[in-house]
């Protein structure tokens, strides 16, 4: 049996941007990590410093002593390209404030990015950095991999800026960004805990083979890794079941939880969609069945799978003067990040 299938990596598929803290930890909050499959391309380049060569000759000219230190790796040098002029990815990337108008009422407002401004001069574009991974297809023999049908590459600390001339005429506008990658031992598992090899984020890059990758995703999300809870009651009223856990579940309406393990409670048993979430540590689902189960004291698991939930909208609404940019003179580590820039004529009543 091979220990590898000797597949290669062609096109990309999905890349995602999540924005780091000043110590390289990965931020979490609604406008914080970004996917899309709109990009051109990804390059890197490893950035090697030269040993130092020593070579002494005696006094009749020949060499006598030759030395050359191995090259050692410093860093990587990227490149990201982008299809389109994206706003929220570009203020992500490069820093900036992102411009957003409530194009709906102030009571049911429908705020969106239509705009971005560029850092201001003497400011850091790439602020604190983000960690940017790319996923593309594995192929064997012509067709994509049947196993584990992608590559993941991780690059877990990258500082980028724009580059190149942005050039409005008959064409497409560069959208292109540049700058270096260093390794990040606190991008761990990722956002949401696949990544399976996270003393290898202490590396500039590295990349392993994946069975899933963010297809079809474009925009903010929000990313948990797997969830397993022990579940201390049970009950049911008709065909609402309720649960509660030990500690704070963490999910949310929507989620499909699976339950098992209950004492003698099949009829919980199964994968369901949670419909309510009544506390932090409780929540209800519908069962196939129907029938009153007395609450009481019980065990078993919750378990939700990986996911993500997409951002609708920012829990801020933003202001009209004011922002929390990292990388700007007037950035405050103590106060939220805040890169959103409200339009004057949003409604106010």
């Amino acid at each position: 049996m091979a220990t590898q299938d000797y597949a290669a990596s062609v096109q990309g598929v999905a890349i995602r941007v999540t924005r780091l803290d000043a110590s390289g930890n990965l931020l979490t909050d609604p406008g914080d990590s970004y996917t899309t499959s709109a990009f051109l391309r990804a390059s890197f380049t490893p950035e090697y410093e030269e040993g130092d060569e020593v070579v002494e000759k005696s006094a009749n000219g020949t060499v006598c002593v030759s030395y050359k230190a191995p090259d050692t790796l410093k860093r990587i040098t990227m490149e990201l390209a982008i299809c389109e002029p994206d706003t929220e990815l570009t203020a992500l990337l490069a820093g900036g404030l992102l411009l957003r108008k409530n194009l709906g009422t102030y009571a049911s407002p429908d705020r969106t990015s239509i705009g971005w401004a560029a850092p201001a001069v003497g400011d850091d574009p790439a602020g604190n950095g983000v960690a940017l991974e790319v996923w593309s297809f594995a192929v064997k023999d012509g067709k994509r991999a049947t196993t584990r049908p992608y590559f993941h590459w991780v690059f877990p600390y990258v500082k980028l800026r724009q580059s190149g001339d942005r050039v409005i005429e008959n064409g497409l506008l560069a959208n292109t960004f540049e700058g270096y990658g260093l390794g990040n031992e606190f991008f761990d598992a990722g956002p949401d805990g696949r990544w399976e090899f996270p003393v290898a984020a202490e590396r500039p890059y590295s990349y392993a083979r994946d069975s899933w990758a963010p297809t079809g995703l474009k925009g903010f999300y929000e990313w948990h890794a797997e969830i397993t809870k022990t579940i201390s009651n049970t009950y049911r009223t008709g065909t609402t079941a309720t649960i509660t856990t030990s500690t704070a579940h963490g999910m949310r309406v929507g989620d499909r939880v699976t339950i098992s393990g209950t004492n003698g409670n099949s009829a919980l048993h199964g994968t369901y969609t949670i419909t309510a979430v009544p506390t932090t540590t409780t929540f209800t689902y519908t069962t196939t069945t129907s029938g009153t189960i007395a609450s009481a004291g019980d065990a078993g698991t919750a378990f939700l799978d990986y996911g993500y939930y997409a951002v609708t909208d920012f829990t801020s609404e933003g202001s009209t003067t004011e922002y929390n940019v990292p990388g700007s003179s007037s950035y405050n580590a103590d106060s939220d990040v805040d890169f959103i820039i409200a339009s004057t004529e949003d409604p106010t009543s």
